[in-house]
């Protein structure tokens, strides 16, 4: 469920015979579908090169760098959280290299040539909401007493009327802004645009520790991202625009698994949740039927995904039974265990194999690798509405809306949509290859369908 891109990270690069030479901006496009700049910032203190690589089009800041090296003209770092691997050789001046995340590989090379202004602006998609808008949009900031973090967000709301219903958006996994920025589509400036314009006032944020929200992502935990929502929904009890009994939750992918959290725990007097595509299986479950789907599409064939499925089992063993200090002072002699004997010896399947172990350490990861939605979803009292696409590869439409459908107890709506993938696109595949590529950022069919059902719960009439 790993979001990509929403880049500003800190890297330490190591001292090396170019260490002079490579100070300074880089800059690179990447390309997945939709153009994506990047610019790292690299500089010296006292022999120590760190740096900053921002993703202006997107806004996020402060995901961190977790492996670096620049040795031998050869430039890599990886981000285990989300699955990112980069390789690239010095050459004239440039760095000409290879972004990889979660299977996916993309070209991206670095220059010192600045950006053009074109390239740094956000892609524009066809059902992007363009100002003026024809509703009151506000910038605002919310306190997460629990955490110690003040979150930054926008609430809009329709300009004529009072008591509206209202939903809180919460985003899926992977830093996200609160536009739920990815692959240069917006879904949820799409979605706030759609709801608030037909009665529905809206609260989206962004996540911890990106873009203006404060609080750290890379050491929080499914748990940590609950109690923002949680926060969230108090900050709207407090506004006189809306009605405090008319709240929901609309959480995509892990936000969704969140809206079942708060409606079965911290939330109990939610008015209604939406649930796009989230989570109600175990997390371990369903980690290992993504990492099939997925390679099956890829046409990877069935005795490699076995041999692949079986090493992570491993990987998840030790991630679990081991604190994170004892695996990080003994990561190679647990490689060295782990390793299946035909690559023992190989340095390339080593450090791909340290790279995994560390991803599956994130907090984040492994909070949700352990959790079971089975418990709160019996809680639920509030209506649900849970959609998913029928060519989702990430979260499983039949395994997670039955098990919507078996344990909530309350008023239950299920839906599958053919042809659609887990951002709710029409597509072919429904691998994320295809997201960047596809003009579509929601079908127009799920929009309506949300806020049919939400009004139908919560009439306009007499606000």
């Amino acid at each position: 469920m790993k979001r990509i891109f929403l880049l500003t990270v800190s890297l330490l690069l190591a001292v090396s015979s170019f260490s002079q030479d490579i100070e300074g901006s880089w800059n690179g496009v990447l390309n997945v579908g939709a153009k994506l700049p990047l610019v790292i910032n690299i500089s010296e203190n006292e022999g120590i090169f760190s740096a900053t690589m921002d993703s202006p089009a997107q806004g996020a800041k402060g995901i961190p760098v977790t492996t670096v090296s620049f040795e031998n003209a050869k430039l890599t770092f990886s981000i285990t959280n989300i699955g990112v691997q980069y390789e690239g050789i010095w050459r004239n001046d440039s760095i000409i290299g290879t972004f990889k995340q979660n299977g996916m590989t993309f070209p991206l090379n670095l220059s010192r040539t600045q950006a053009t202004e074109e390239s740094l602006t956000p892609t524009v998609r066809p059902q992007d909401p363009k100002p003026p808008y024809l509703y009151n949009s506000e910038n605002i900031r919310f306190e997460n007493k629990e955490a110690g973090i003040t979150l930054a967000g926008t609430f809009t709301f329709p300009k004529e009327g009072k008591n509206f219903p209202v939903a809180v958006l919460v985003t899926g996994s992977g830093p996200q802004n609160r536009d739920e920025e990815l692959f240069g589509h917006r879904p949820f400036l799409v979605l706030s645009d759609y709801l608030t314009r037909n009665g529905i006032a809206v609260l989206r944020y962004d996540d911890r520790g990106v873009a203006e929200s404060g609080g750290n992502y890379q050491t929080a935990t499914l748990e940590d991202f609950a109690t923002d929502a949680a926060a969230a929904v108090n900050f709207l009890k407090t506004r006189k625009e809306i009605n405090p009994k008319k709240i929901g939750i609309i959480g995509h992918s892990m936000g969704g698994t969140i809206a079942f959290m708060l409606a079965g725990e911290k939330n109990s007097d939610l008015a209604y949740i939406v649930s796009l595509a989230g989570m109600a299986i175990s997390g371990d479950s369903l980690l290992r039927m993504q990492r099939y789907l997925l390679a099956n599409a890829m046409g990877i064939p069935d005795e490699d995904i076995e041999k692949s499925q079986a090493f992570m089992d491993v990987v998840q063993n030790v991630v679990n039974k081991y604190p994170e200090d004892f695996i990080l002072q003994n990561m190679d002699s647990i490689i060295a265990e782990i390793t299946p004997d035909s690559l023992k010896g190989n340095e390339t399947a080593k450090t791909s194999f340290q790279q995994v172990l560390k991803q599956m350490m994130a907090p984040e990861i492994k909070s949700i690798m352990n959790y079971d939605p089975s418990e709160v979803l019996q809680k639920i009292k509030c209506p649900v509405l849970a959609l998913n696409g029928e060519k989702d590869l990430q979260v499983p439409a039949d395994a997670n809306l039955n098990r919507v459908k078996a344990l909530v107890k309350s008023q239950v709506t299920i839906k599958k949509y053919p042809g659609l993938n887990h951002l709710f696109q029409h597509c072919t595949t429904g691998l994320p290859n295809e997201y960047g590529s596809i003009e579509e950022t929601i079908s127009p069919e799920v929009l309506s369908d949300i806020v049919t059902w939400i009004v139908l719960l919560n009439p306009l009439k007499g606000t």
